[in-house]
């Protein structure tokens, strides 16, 4: 199977994965500080400290999540197809 196939099944595990990462930021955000949403950077209402722990933790739930999601869609490209997808 031809390789450019991978780059749309990229693209929507890719947007799967973004939506995952938010609904599972929004939730732990919401466990672990009892906070409905996560303060914005400009949101004078929250300290720097809270702001950055929240920026921070967002970052490390979306990039954590992006690679899972990547990582899947490349093993899955490899069953279907028996080749591992490369960037050309």
């Amino acid at each position: 199977m031809n390789k450019v196939l991978y780059k749309p099944l990229n693209m929507a595990v890719s947007a799967a994965g973004g939506v995952l990462a938010g609904i599972a930021f929004k939730q732990i955000w919401k466990r672990v500080s009892g906070e409905e949403d996560a303060p914005n950077a400009t949101d004078r209402d929250f300290t720097w400290t809270q702001v950055i722990i929240a920026a921070a933790a967002q970052g490390a739930i979306f990039g954590a999540v992006k690679a899972a999601t990547e990582r899947a869609g490349a093993v899955g490209y490899r069953k279907a197809t028996g080749d591992w997808p490369t960037k050309d």
